[in-house]
């Protein structure tokens, strides 16, 4: 009974072992040895004269094989497909097709080289406007000040103008008042 238990012990020992380490690629003898099965299961299968029906066979390789029957058919088939087209014409319609949208691309080009030439002769009149309005605004507000001083001085003018005629005219009244004595002390 104990001989049993430590074989059992040492057979769940080496299975996790094995399942801790990591996969590795078959080695070079059981890839010959799963290659010799299965041309064995193939020579099975044409020995027993089933070659195109799978009763024989468990469900999971007969599934297998059958998609790899469905595989080659469909790449026979493909290939007949590729050599009924005519590479010529597809290689000729798809240089014409490359022609076209090069040409439509250069001309997509040369309409953007337009675009952004007009783009930048905009911005530079429109900074030229702003340049010559911000030069207009400074002359403007330069002669508006001139404007302000001069009538600033004019009215200074005025007010001694004035001064000057109430003056002129006291002097006035003030002569004729001596006249008018000379003229009496004259007499």
């Amino acid at each position: 009974m104990s001989s049993l238990y430590t074989r059992n012990k040492e057979y769940t020992r080496s299975k996790k072992s094995q399942s801790d380490s990591p996969p590795s690629s078959p080695s070079p003898t059981a890839k010959t040895l799963r290659h010799e099965r299965l041309s064995r299961l193939d020579s099975a299968s044409s020995s027993t004269g089933t070659s195109d029906t799978y009763s024989d066979r468990p469900s999971g390789r007969s599934s297998a094989y059958t998609r790899r029957e469905n595989r080659l058919a469909a790449l026979s088939s493909r290939t007949e497909d590729d050599s009924s087209k005519d590479y010529k014409k597809l290689y000729e319609s798809a240089l014409s097709e490359n022609q076209k949208l090069k040409s439509k691309l250069q001309d997509a080009q040369v309409e953007l080289a337009d675009i952004k030439s007009k783009m930048d002769k905009l911005t530079q009149q429109k900074q030229e406007k702003t340049s010559d309005r911000s030069s207009m605004l400074e002359m403007e507000k330069r002669e508006k000040r001139a404007l302000e001083r001069k009538l600033s001085e004019m009215e200074e003018d005025m007010k001694v103008l004035t001064e000057l005629k109430s003056d002129n005219q006291r002097l006035k009244d003030e002569n004729g008042a001596l006249i008018r004595v000379i003229s009496k002390l004259s007499k």
